[in-house]
């Protein structure tokens, strides 16, 4: 059987074992986050054939199970990899909707022009989410805070041992249910600071979605939860110590005049859409917004005079998560005892209210899936 999204024709080839309502049912009533995964995923392949030309074919919604590679395969040698992440949400009409999933395909293209991977037509892109989401429909949660968390990503799978972009690639999608990122009640978390370790550099891949980039910072953030932190933040030591992202998430400061500051894109950060959907919002609600250097001296001399008043984190998992405490061996910024800002739970329940439904859309960033 075959389905049409976005023009482009999905082959179905639906899970001979999928979850009984019931094992679903105890999966959904405490998700975690990329604990569980649904019943199928979204594939389609590229292949670069003998005259040089390259393309997309064999659109398929298949049964979720063990990728099948050769040990050569590029993306096990050179890590020729990226991928994306985004939400479905579940209104309270039933319906289920996604948040901005044009840009995340324009951020998975960027991502691959950097990794020397092919482009995705966005209609690829877009028609593998709906036709997953509409396959497993079942298993998008409705509890507050929750969703379908969409996973995105594209490996070179050519078995080739050259040094060269790879000229076989699978893009593919998989989901899981997902609760609360930091789990349990929302409150402000303790950011450990790498002084040792790089999450990227410039010239490289720091603005890129790639698995090399996370992988780098996870020893920085074997450090942080070492140390009883929830995320590690990473600083350009060669600019002044500027503040550049945590390992997975973007940093905004509200300042005592009720202005947003987060540190400007460099080429070594990666642009978030939730970072960019906050400055919008923060806009609409008549809050200015800078985008600019901003340093470890001035985060620490800033809260110390109340120039800064709030620090959250965001990105797709988390949405917004305020900070609460900065820290390393020698440094103490903030308050264990803070509480969630104001302007940062304003910020958050408004971008919530738009992705769930309950605020209106006033941009056109929701697209319905099922």
């Amino acid at each position: 059987m075959t389905q049409t999204a976005h023009g482009v024709e999905f082959t179905q080839q639906p899970s001979a074992t999928p979850k009984s309502a019931e094992e679903r049912a105890a999966i959904l009533a405490n998700p975690g986050f990329g604990d569980h995964f649904t019943d199928h995923t979204a594939i389609v392949d590229y292949t670069v054939d003998a005259s040089g030309q390259g393309g997309w074919h064999d659109a398929r919604i298949e049964a979720y199970g063990p990728i099948m590679l050769d040990p050569s395969a590029a993306v096990l040698h050179y890590g020729q990899e990226i991928f994306e992440g985004l939400k479905a949400y579940r209104h309270a009409d039933g319906s289920i909707w996604s948040f901005r999933p044009e840009a995340n395909a324009a951020r998975m293209n960027k991502s691959a022009r950097r990794l020397a991977l092919p482009e995705i037509p966005a209609e690829y892109f877009l028609g593998a989410i709906r036709e997953l989401v509409a396959a497993d429909k079942e298993w998008v949660p409705a509890g507050d805070g929750e969703a379908l968390y969409l996973r995105p990503f594209m490996i070179a799978t050519e078995a080739f041992l050259g040094v060269r972009a790879a000229r076989e690639v699978s893009f593919r999608v998989i989901a899981s249910p997902a609760g609360n990122y930091f789990g349990g009640e929302l409150k402000p978390i303790s950011i450990w600071i790498s002084r040792e370790y790089a999450r990227a550099g410039r010239g490289g891949t720091g603005a890129a979605k790639c698995g090399g980039n996370y992988a780098a910072s996870l020893i920085a953030q074997q450090e942080a939860e070492a140390n009883g932190c929830k995320q590690v933040l990473f600083l350009d030591q060669f600019n002044d110590n500027a503040v550049e992202e945590l390992g997975g998430m973007n940093v905004f400061f509200v300042m005592k005049d009720g202005s947003l500051v987060t540190p400007a894109l460099s080429g070594t950060i990666l642009e978030g859409v939730t970072r960019s959907s906050i400055i919008q919002v923060a806009k609409d609600m008549g809050r200015e917004v800078t985008e600019r250097k901003i340093t470890l001296d001035e985060w620490r001399d800033g809260v110390a005079s109340g120039e800064i008043t709030e620090v959250f984190a965001c990105g797709t998992a988390a949405v917004i998560t305020p900070i609460g405490v900065l820290k390393d061996a020698t440094e103490f910024i903030g308050s264990e005892d803070a509480k969630a800002g104001e302007t940062t739970m304003a910020i958050r329940a408004q971008l919530l209210g738009i992705q769930t439904g309950t605020v209106e859309d006033t941009h056109g960033w929701l697209t319905r899936l099922a």
